[in-house]
């Protein structure tokens, strides 16, 4: 029995690197993108070889098994284990040469695939093999799990691109790995030499065989190679250092052939008579796997292949491309070749892996048989046998992968929660072992066999050979050390399943999770681990195409400021995972781990939309910090900014802007009203508008304006719209109600705002939120989204403010008039939050539906106006919510449509409501600005044109930059012919129009 405290303490004495066996860190690791888990005993990361080194000499004077970790990505559970955990991701991470003359480079086991096809591009190199995790998966776990990837049809496997490789044994033996028994442990020479003739026989001929330990590269006839026989080996033979791995010539210029197929049978039979014409990729897809929701315009068919090709310049990589077109039996193709149209194309492929975890009715999906192979002649044959399997078993699921290598990924709707589901499991995984065997295929084409495959080896193998791998082991790992139950002696297939720790009752929450049955474990079980959270430069191409990086969407700007797992979606959703397990972190809501795991989540939904599984965070967090701080004391900003409508509606009430400025501005009582906000000390307090908008439309009514918004004399009356006024625009930037007003009205549309009530102590609504709280909140009878309350999870204050503005809303909702919100935070609020925390009033959906954006209203409601031109630049961001959730393709259109050229930036400005503004949140703050808005900025144009139509993005470029953004109502108004004075609002001046 290992001591904990003795195995940590001497592991702190002589590791330089990072030592954690908190609760939070052994939390992070307790599962990789498979479904097992295993809780570990702590996690280093290690700073170099020697620590590398020590650690496995005290773990072993502890027998405490040691288990290499990389990007966490693996499929079968092999980068889990129940003794310390290696982190190579943290500080062994670096790309130590590369040597363009000898196209060669020397790589540390954690430095991520795509940071190493960055420093090669310029070189006109890249590293051949792609996973589609190519952003986040690591060079080290790449080698344990002999990784492929799309291109490997013309660049084969890792094993294919490893030259030498520098390892630690456990016993703490440094050999370097090579050609002709180079680096080999003793009694493995002799092990080889004893079963030449097994070695020769036993393995099928496959581009795709992972399965099992590759003895057969120890041949005479392979060069003995050492270092080709370690690839694959899953961190049970050796701990990877460094290696010195090949690289490609990366073709000038590439064209992507896109064939359409009536189904994924007809695509496969048609993969392995393209391999003639050098592809670059064959990869399969069916239409099961394209979001509904996209725009992607693929060519006819039920199931296409997506066949690269490249060349010395366009036109050659083109032509290829119309060969290969005129050679496919397809029923339609497409053939596209600018970088920008591929990548789009490529996302949706490399997102299947995330996709496919939900099926079209909305059922789970999981991993455990994703990526068997097979001879790519016989993928047709196989493919209809598996469909066959599937329907015998009551089993649905989307197989897709790479076609042209015979190898199949695909999520089952398993059911792994229950006795009967995991029984079946088991019954289908012997069954579909056979089947792949009688094809002459592989267990594993890719991913390698963990726990998920291990146990079924001898049925691909045979006994004899099993246990030569066995002896394998053994040679290098004689104490059984490394990464124990994978590949021999592996724990049975249906064990230690990561559901089984879950709760099988709906825990009691707030929020109606429609997706997923009302049920907060399933929404958490949605994160399967392919960690596209943990991308810090994005990408939608495969790895090391052109434009591959640098594209990113929000996802997710806590991550990319620290880099640390904790603040990565997935991370999170861990933490929560073992919340409710309660194995793990026991205190369940009272969790202080999960707490602080979220505390730096922007609540920028930015997981919502970029997830492949499309996990949110922020209602999670919204959901945890209500159960968290109920009936406690708060942090003060819950209190200050969580409560900002209230505060601001109050200032307006008492006619106090002018003085709640003066005392905010500057000195000892800004100093003080911060500290008692817990806002943070190095920002700047907004100032309120000496004019409140709703106070300015009544003024323009009482002086003689138009009352609804009359249209022009030349025109018929327009459509009716309802302008909301949220916090922000009401109190803080009424310059943007203003101009939109304005250009709506320049459009023809008719403007009114919500209907307001003055409470006198009455009841809100049908008298079900009688709180004093809520009496207070709804004193004034505004309408209000409830974001404030939400994002800092006071969930029972959202909920009545909610159902006040429902109330107040019912005369808009028995008419057909839009509700148009100029802030893109409340109007995702309002689409997304309101349905799913009121799920049980219907109204709740019907103001959903009728929520449009700006540029929205303009383009459905006025579709024949003519924006004024402007033909200038813009910079800016596009706001994480908008981003996330509403979706900007009408406001590209109205850009364009006014001659503002030039694309917004993404990603999340880091102000994010009140997460900037909270103490101790203001360097990452920064540090997500500095990402991509703020240099967006610096370098943009003299003449360009600062666009941000989110306050908290305003609010961040002044404060950060000094540079004033504005709001694309704001921009149009000013341009309109005879724009009035006094747009501004005193907000204070811009150092760039």
């Amino acid at each position: 029995m290992t001591d904990l405290q003795d195995l940590e303490g001497e592991l702190r004495r002589v590791v330089r690197g990072d030592v954690d066996f908190g609760v939070t860190a052994r939390a992070l690791v307790t599962m990789d993108a498979s479904n097992y888990r295993r809780v570990p005993l702590g996690v280093v990361a290690p700073r170099d070889a020697d620590d590398v080194a020590a650690v496995l000499e005290v773990c072993r004077s502890h027998a405490a098994p040691v288990v290499a970790r990389g990007g966490g990505t693996s499929i079968a559970g092999q980068a889990t284990g129940t003794g310390v955990v290696l982190d190579f991701t943290r500080h062994m991470n670096r790309l130590v040469s590369l040597d363009a003359g000898a196209r060669t480079a020397v790589v540390q086991p954690g430095l991520v695939l795509d940071r190493l096809q960055e420093a090669a591009a310029p070189h006109g190199l890249r590293f051949g093999p792609d996973p589609s995790t190519h952003s986040r998966c690591t060079l080290g776990g790449m080698i344990g799990n002999n990784a492929c990837g799309s291109h490997s049809v013309a660049w084969g496997t890792t094993a294919d691109s490893v030259r030498e490789l520098s390892v630690l044994t456990a016993r703490g033996d440094r050999l370097r790995l090579g050609r002709g028994w180079a680096g080999a442990p003793d009694g493995l020479r002799a092990l080889v030499d004893g079963d030449l003739a097994r070695l020769r026989t036993g393995f099928p001929d496959l581009p795709r065989r992972i399965s099992g330990y590759a003895l057969d590269a120890l041949l005479p006839e392979n060069r003995a190679d050492v270092a080709r026989s370690f690839c694959g080996s899953e961190g049970t033979l050796g701990v990877l250092t460094e290696a010195v791995v090949r690289l490609v010539e990366a073709p000038r210029a590439r064209a992507l052939a896109v064939l359409g197929y009536a189904d994924e049978g007809a695509a496969a039979e048609a993969a392995a008579g393209l391999l003639p014409f050098g592809p670059l990729t064959v990869e399969g897809m069916a239409a099961d796997l394209v979001p509904r929701a996209t725009s992607v315009a693929l060519p006819r068919g039920g199931a296409w292949l997506f066949v690269e090709t490249g060349g010395g310049s366009a036109d050659e990589a083109h032509a290829r491309a119309r060969t290969i077109v005129r050679a496919a039996d397809a029923l339609d193709a497409r053939v596209v070749t600018d970088p920008a149209g591929q990548r789009v194309l490529w996302r949706v492929r490399e997102d299947a892996a995330g996709t496919a975890t939900r099926m079209p009715g909305g059922g789970e999906a999981w991993p455990g048989w994703e990526d068997c192979a097979v001879p790519p002649a016989r993928l047709g044959g196989y493919l209809r046998d598996f469909r066959g399997l599937l329907a015998r078993h009551g089993l649905r699921g989307t197989p897709y992968g790479h076609f042209g290598d015979g190898c199949i990924h695909v999520r089952i709707d398993f059911d792994l929660l229950s006795e009967a589901g995991v029984a079946r499991f088991r019954r289908f995984s012997e069954e579909l072992a056979e089947l792949v065997v009688s094809h002459g295929g592989s267990l594993s084409g890719e991913h390698g066999d963990g726990q998920a495959r291990a146990e079924l080896l001898p049925r691909m193998y045979g006994a004899e050979l099993v246990a030569l791998f066995e002896r394998a082991k053994g040679v290098w790992d004689p104490d059984d050390l490394l990464n124990p139950g994978m590949l021999v002696r592996p724990a049975p297939l249906d064990t230690g399943l990561r559901f089984s720790v879950l709760p099988r009752e709906p825990v009691d929450v707030e929020f109606g999770y429609p997706s997923d049955g009302g049920d907060f474990a399933a929404a958490v079980r949605r994160c399967v681990g392919v960690a596209k959270c943990r991308t810090t430069a994005g990408a939608t191409g495969p790895a090391g195409a052109p434009g591959a990086a640098g594209e990113a969407g929000v996802m997710c700007p806590s991550f990319r400021a620290t880099g640390r797992e904790e603040h990565s979606t997935r991370g999170r959703a861990r933490l929560l995972h073992e919340m409710l397990a309660g194995e793990l972190v026991t205190d369940g809501w009272r969790s202080t781990e999960v707490r602080d795991a979220l505390d730096l989540c922007l609540s920028c939904k930015g997981c919502r939309s970029d997830c492949p599984v499309e996990v949110d965070m922020a209602t999670y967090k919204a959901e945890f910090l209500h159960h968290h701080y109920a009936g406690r004391r708060r942090p003060a900003a819950h209190y200050s900014m969580g409560r900002l409508p209230v505060w601001l509606r109050w200032a307006a009430r008492l006619r106090a802007a002018a003085a709640v400025n003066a005392l905010a501005s500057v000195g000892p009582p800004a100093r003080l009203a911060k500290r008692l906000g817990g806002i943070a000390p190095e920002r700047a307090l907004p100032r309120l508008a000496r004019e409140t908008f709703s106070a300015w439309w009544r003024g323009r009514r009482a002086g003689g304006g138009p009352v609804s918004g009359s249209a022009p004399a030349s025109r018929e009356p327009g459509d009716l719209v309802v302008l909301w006024p949220d916090t922000f625009t009401e109190h803080l930037s009424p310059s943007v109600g203003r101009a939109a007003v304005r250009v709506l009205e320049a459009a023809g549309l008719r403007v009114a705002l919500p209907p307001t009530l003055r409470m006198r102590g009455r009841p809100v609504g049908d008298g079900r939120s009688r709180s004093a709280a809520a009496l207070l909140t709804a004193r004034r009878g505004r309408v209000c989204c409830g974001l404030t309350y939400v994002s800092t999870g006071q969930l029972d204050h959202a909920r009545a403010v909610l159902r006040r503005t429902l109330d107040l809303m019912e005369p808009v909702l028995e008419t057909a008039a839009p509700v148009v919100v100029l802030e893109p935070s409340c109007a995702a609020a309002l689409r997304t939050d309101l349905p799913e925390l009121l799920h049980d009033d219907p109204r709740a959906g019907l103001l959903a539906a009728r929520v449009l954006t700006f540029a929205e209203a303009l383009e459905r409601h006025a579709p024949d106006w003519t924006p004024p031109r402007l033909d200038r630049p813009a910079v800016g961001q596009t706001h994480c919510h908008q981003h996330a959730v509403l979706g900007d393709a009408a406001e590209r259109r109205l850009r364009a449509a006014a001659g503002l050229t030039g694309d917004l930036s993404g990603g999340c400005c880091g102000l994010a409501g009140d997460f900037g503004f909270t103490a101790g949140h203001f360097e990452v703050s920064a540090a997500c600005a500095e990402e991509r808005l703020l240099p967006s900025v610096r370098t943009a144009p003299e003449d360009a044109l600062v666009l941000a139509d989110g306050y908290s993005c305003r609010t961040q470029l002044e404060q950060l930059a000094g540079v004033r953004g504005r709001h694309l109502a704001e921009v149009l108004a000013e341009a309109l012919p005879q724009a009035p004075a006094g747009l501004s609002d005193g907000e204070g001046a811009p150092t760039r129009a």
